[in-house]
């Protein structure tokens, strides 16, 4: 697996770089939390994208699986990765899976949770690590999320239905293993790190290595959240 993140501030000028599709929906989007959202999450796809296969970044494009699931594409032919988005506070995360499976990925700010979000959306097991600690809330939810998108259904599905485990605990600076059951047996296989103020995690059908950054250091080393669509929230 290999990832890339980016920020609104790694943004081009003007939209000549979507692809006719992706333009038509970006200029649908009327508010601009949901607008920068998308464009952060497409460039950094496309950059990502370009890296392996170089093309010009209007002829690489993200189109959906009929479940929601991203899919990656080079002048309308199918590429043969995975790849998932994912983005929080002014900035996205694009994971490509370059061997057969799906891959999930999660980006999420270390922030404090509820203990009515801890009681409502993770198993009893997974409230008793949680305990009050907000690292591990966002953790496991992250988890989660990276999670539902291997099994391609999102938060449709009930979070208690997948239980996330630790291993053991990752020595600063770099990757933690975890794993995640589904309520049906399937066992899924993933990471997480930390990042400042952001924790990632990535979850695949399959036992894998570590995901490797496609730069270093990975703009996600000096990454600070942004809020800007608060000073005008509709465009």
């Amino acid at each position: 697996m290999r990832w890339l993140a980016r920020g609104e501030e790694h943004l081009p000028i003007g939209n000549g770089w979507l692809a006719p599709r992706e333009a038509e929906r970006a200029a649908g989007l009327r508010f601009t939390k949901r607008r920068t959202e998308f464009l952060v999450a497409r460039w950094t796809a496309k950059e990502a994208m370009r890296l392996l296969y170089p093309a010009a970044p209007y002829e690489l494009e993200v189109r959906h699986h009929p479940s929601g699931a991203p899919e990656a594409y080079w002048c309308g032919r199918p590429l043969p990765v995975g790849i998932s988005l994912t983005d929080r506070a002014g900035w996205a995360v694009c994971l490509l899976g370059l061997d057969p499976g799906t891959v999930g990925c999660d980006l999420e700010l270390v922030e404090p949770r509820s203990a009515a979000f801890v009681a409502d959306y993770f198993t009893p097991a997974e409230q008793h690590v949680i305990s009050d600690d907000p690292l591990r809330a966002n953790l496991l939810w992250s988890a989660k999320e990276s999670a539902l998108k291997v099994l391609r259904t999102g938060l449709r599905r009930d979070t208690r239905s997948v239980e996330v485990t630790l291993g053991c605990a990752a020595p600063r600076d770099a990757w933690g293993r975890l794993t995640v059951r589904a309520a049906e047996g399937r066992l899924l296989h993933g990471w997480w790190r930390r990042y400042g103020d952001f924790l990632l995690t990535v979850a695949a059908d399959r036992p894998v290595p570590p995901p490797r950054a496609l730069e270093e250091p990975p703009a996600l080393d000096s990454a600070t959240p942004s809020h800007s669509w608060l000073a005008r929230p509709v465009t």
